[in-house]
């Protein structure tokens, strides 16, 4: 008689599962939101011109790497919740706040955008707050915690560029 497939393993972290999805799906967002300003990050890395080219494109260089680090650690995460990260273009067009980049903007604009998504981010981040508080979920509460400070310090760097 051949064996039936095994259940996956039950996951008690401690919260109820409506309170693990919710966290999970605010996750997705984070991540959706994070991936969007990541590459939008990079594309305006590649095409920037004028005379601050060298320095934005530093700049700009500086964040989408560490951005690349964020869509990591927030998936991770989420699949540490037990539930799937999500990873497509179309997954994330549903769940961003964050528009994606529509042409060229000069430079200035560039920094503008930026620093306007960024804060975008802090506010996703901070919408899951409640959710991981009332479940008493601390390292998603550390993750937010994080990703909000670096979010606002990018976003200060980035209008302390416009003047």
């Amino acid at each position: 008689m051949a064996k039936t497939a095994k259940k996956s393993a039950t996951i008690d972290l401690g919260m109820d599962d409506k309170q693990r999805r919710a966290i999970a799906e605010g996750l997705s967002r984070l991540l959706a939101d994070t991936y969007t300003l990541y590459l939008k990050t990079h594309n305006f890395h590649w095409n920037v011109t004028g005379p601050q080219f060298n320095s934005l494109h530093l700049m700009f260089e500086g964040q989408y790497t560490e951005l690349a680090l964020a869509v990591d650690l927030i998936a991770e995460r989420i699949r540490a919740l037990g539930e799937p990260a999500p990873g497509s273009y179309s997954a994330y067009a549903t769940l961003a706040t964050i528009a994606e980049a529509k042409g060229q903007p000069p430079a200035e604009e560039m920094v503008r955008i930026l620093a306007e998504d960024q804060l975008a981010v802090v506010r996703t981040a901070r919408s899951i707050f409640p959710l991981a508080d009332a479940a008493h979920d601390e390292p998603t509460a550390d993750l937010l915690t994080q990703r909000m400070q670096i979010h606002e310090k990018t976003a200060w760097m980035l209008r302390a560029t416009l003047g």
